[in-house]
């Protein structure tokens, strides 16, 4: 186990310098003028941000009302008894629950669960998983279909949440295996 460790952590450490690093050289290698598609591109993102402002405010109102008004805690409790037979630990629910809903939130759970358990516990090793394996879901949706006026949205909802509970059954699974 302390190689496959040690293999994540170099991996880990390489990834993005190393894609960076692969885009530059295979753009380069099309002879595509790198810098200004670069431009071209942040001028494209900038006008999406500003479309995408509104709906951005109303879905972190709504999840702050959905924290601040106990919600999440209700809920939590609520599913407890299940996630522990998949050896998941309360205290993890948190963050497999925001983590659909917004990055940001997701972010700030995340942090107070290391501040309580550390970043080397078993659970903060856990919610770091989930982290970088699940999806925005409901973020997404709120945000990009509704900037584009995309009413029905067919199968990406299920689609998502499937992809979010593959995700957090995975991150549980691979970090009791890994570090339990």
């Amino acid at each position: 186990m302390n190689a496959i460790v040690a293999l994540i952590e170099v991996v880990s450490v390489i990834a993005i310098p190393g894609l960076v690093l692969f885009v530059v050289a295979y753009g380069a290698f099309k002879r595509v003028k790198i810098y200004e598609a670069f431009v071209e591109g942040a001028k494209e993102g900038f006008n999406v941000g500003v479309k995408i402002i509104p709906y951005l405010v109303a879905m972190l109102v709504a999840i702050g009302i959905f924290r601040a008004g106990g919600a999440m805690e209700l809920l939590s409790v609520a599913i407890s008894p299940i996630t522990s037979l998949i050896g998941m630990p309360a205290e993890t629910l948190p963050m497999a629950l925001m983590r659909p809903l917004s990055g940001s939130g997701a972010l700030g759970v995340m942090s107070e669960i290391i501040k309580v358990h550390g970043a080397d516990s078993l659970i903060g090793r856990m919610v770091s998983v989930m982290m970088g394996s699940g999806e925005t879901t409901f973020y997404v949706i709120a945000v990009y279909f509704g900037s584009v006026a995309v009413s029905k949205t067919r199968h990406a909802v299920p689609a998502g949440l499937v992809a979010d509970l593959v995700s957090v059954v995975t991150s549980v699974w691979l970090a009791n295996l890994i570090f339990g």
